[in-house]
């Protein structure tokens, strides 16, 4: 196990500067612009998906678990470094996606997602461009099968999707579906659906507090995955479990949302 260990989500609202640019309709305002890239793709697609494609999705928030592997009691423990969000409620995507990849640059951690194979990864590179930004260390790190690109090692990336689904062989599940058959909090009161109203609201300190909490049933999810792949013992998982625990349960005074996916722990177990 790579000691650097980041599990990270991000959201997104539709890019309206880009929509405006494909669609070569400058006036519309930015809602418009928004429900107009929603009828291309249903348009495009014959009706079937109106879901953006990747280019066309802006950076709203960039939420992590930062944690160390480390030497245990009874063998390597994943212990929790810092949960947070990528900037502040003000930063700019381009400030979002320079700390996402500094972090690349700097360190080298292994990224942990759900579905970030498929979207998230696929978003950021594709916005990371969009910006003129850089991060030779993606495509320098590692070796011809071991790499950020690589599909089937998980060495530098562990998508949860892919490797609970066997790459596809079987059905891709959601992150709510999977965390509930593990009887592990999944989405709690806000979901994804409900991103871009809260963006066109202003809210985006409740856009990070979703986000942090998708990236907490991602990181239990993965314990779950560690301990049956073998990478943690059943000791090394409990102490894991409890480590992120404690962590929570030190920042609920500040972080009411955190207290949110606390009860809903205490409520499944």
């Amino acid at each position: 196990m790579r000691r650097d260990v980041l599990v990270f989500d991000i959201e997104t609202v539709v890019d309206a500067d880009a929509t405006r640019r494909l669609l070569h309709q400058q006036e519309l305002s930015d809602i418009d612009a928004r429900n107009a890239l929603t009828a291309y793709f249903l348009e495009k697609t014959d009706g079937r998906n109106d879901f953006p494609r990747q280019p066309f999705h802006q950076v709203v928030a960039i939420s992590y678990v930062q944690l160390v592997a480390e030497p245990g009691e009874e063998g390597e423990e994943l212990v929790v470094r810092r949960v947070a969000s990528g900037g502040d409620v003000k930063s700019s995507e381009r400030e979002l996606l320079e700390g996402f990849f500094g972090l690349i640059d700097k360190r080298a951690p292994r990224l942990v997602s759900f579905n970030g194979r498929g979207f998230d990864v696929p978003v950021l590179k594709y916005r990371a461009m969009a910006h003129q930004l850089s991060c030779p260390r993606w495509f320098s790190e590692g070796n011809r099968y071991e790499n950020y690109s690589s599909r089937f090692s998980t060495t530098y990336h562990l998508d949860l999707l892919e490797v609970l689904s066997d790459y596809g062989a079987s059905a891709r599940c959601s992150l709510d579906e999977v965390a509930a058959s593990f009887d592990v909090p999944g989405k709690l009161e806000t979901s994804g659906s409900q991103v871009r109203e809260l963006y066109e609201t202003g809210d985006i300190e409740a856009i990070r507090n979703y986000c942090e909490c998708d990236v907490l049933s991602t990181l239990l999810l993965l314990l779950r995955w560690q301990l049956f792949s073998g990478e943690l013992t059943q000791g090394s998982y409990l102490r894991s479990t409890l480590g992120l625990r404690n962590y929570l349960e030190a920042e609920v005074e500040s972080r009411p949302h955190f207290n949110a996916f606390l009860e809903a722990w205490d409520q499944q177990a």
